[in-house]
């Protein structure tokens, strides 16, 4: 995919440099000012933005453009003589939803110099963005609504605009958030990508820089694992890995972190719980972040100091988040928040998008 694609999206429904920095997603980085690189979905994209869209360019490995270069060619022929034996049938996405009007039709451009001609986007491109970002959610007239419910949303809520939650592969998540015990972003964020590129399967070089795909389970399965994993830095984390993903192929499968999604949320969250690794609020970050559990709300050590020093003053005087305490700040914020919008079907998405807003402005204020 040559040039740069758009969709319609303006900086209060989507910040990518706060969003993809905010410790959701670890593999984001941006490669010059204003420009953010990672694998997603198999590609490699590179993201930027203006006040009214996102814009992208994806960066396909060979076998994947050489597909994709046949499915444009049969699409030609389709058009100029009609259906064929010989047709390529265009993939379609799984996830295909209507963001905002118009947000789907892209169009070449570059971060520079907008553009006015819209040309219909025939790759399935710009639903992936879609699907990750969750674009379908008006995050702006939930800010709104935060605002109106509580004053402290609404003093820090105007110097984060645009965060919302990403919806990222299961297993990439899960494997992510077992490196996050004990750790920062930088750190982790390291550990990631030594992981993909020790495991992972080289998808292309770019600028200089190898890009790789997220390990598959059976990978880190394999034996030598824990002992390449600690070579690379990380200690104890490394037996958490592999035991996880020996444990999934032995009791479940490759399919049962995705398959997640279709049960209730403490169902899924107890299901996590039985690997070696995950506690609350990585099980809780799974939940929120890649199974579509929007009632999910993981209590970190900001979260807790942000419940303490705004909201529960009693919990100054503890030491550190028990079970108790967790479930407490929890209900705070799906009680505080939820009580605003009870006749909205997206009512639990307040909780998931007030943590990351909070989350956000402890660690760039």
């Amino acid at each position: 995919m040559g040039g740069w694609k758009k969709l319609l999206c303006t900086h209060n429904q989507l910040r990518i440099d706060l969003t993809l920095a905010c410790g959701q997603s670890f593999r984001w980085k941006e490669t010059r000012p204003g420009e953010w690189r990672s694998v997603l979905a198999g590609n490699v994209f590179t993201l930027s933005q203006t006040d009214s869209h996102l814009l992208y360019k994806v960066h396909t490995p060979v076998s994947v453009a050489e597909e994709v270069a046949q499915q444009e060619a049969a699409d030609t022929h389709k058009r100029a003589f009609g259906d064929s034996t010989d047709s390529i049938p265009r993939k379609k996405s799984k996830r295909q939803k209507k963001i905002f009007t118009d947000s789907l039709v892209a169009t070449d451009c570059n971060p520079e110099n907008d553009c006015d001609k819209h040309e219909e986007d025939d790759s399935s491109f710009g639903s992936i963005l879609q699907d990750y970002f969750q674009l379908d959610i008006d995050v702006e007239q939930l800010y709104q609504q935060w605002s109106q419910a509580d004053s402290n949303f609404k003093n820090v809520s105007p110097k984060f605009v645009g965060i919302r939650m990403l919806r990222q592969d299961p297993v990439e998540n899960l494997f992510s958030f077992i490196c996050s015990s004990n750790n920062n972003i930088s750190r982790i964020s390291g550990m990631v990508e030594r992981m993909c590129t020790c495991y992972g399967r080289k998808l292309l070089d770019l600028d200089g820089v190898s890009y790789y795909a997220f390990p598959a389970i059976d990978t880190l399965a394999q034996d030598g694992v824990v002992e390449q994993l600690r070579a690379l830095g990380f200690g104890y984390r490394a037996k958490f890995i592999s035991e996880t993903a020996r444990w999934i192929l032995k009791n479940r499968s490759t399919e049962w972190l995705v398959s997640l999604r279709t049960v209730p949320y403490e169902e899924a969250k107890a299901e996590l719980r039985k690997l070696m690794g995950v506690g609350a609020k990585v099980a809780d970050c799974v939940c929120l972040m890649s199974l579509d559990k929007t009632g999910a709300i993981p209590v970190d050590t900001h979260v807790w100091q942000i419940a303490a020093r705004d909201y529960m003053p009693h919990l100054q005087k503890v030491k550190s988040v028990n079970d108790k305490v967790y479930r407490e700040i929890g209900k705070l914020f799906i009680i505080r928040l939820d009580a605003v919008c009870m006749a909205s079907l997206r009512s639990f998405h307040i909780a998931f998008d007030f943590n990351v807003v909070y989350t956000a402005s402890t660690l760039f204020l």
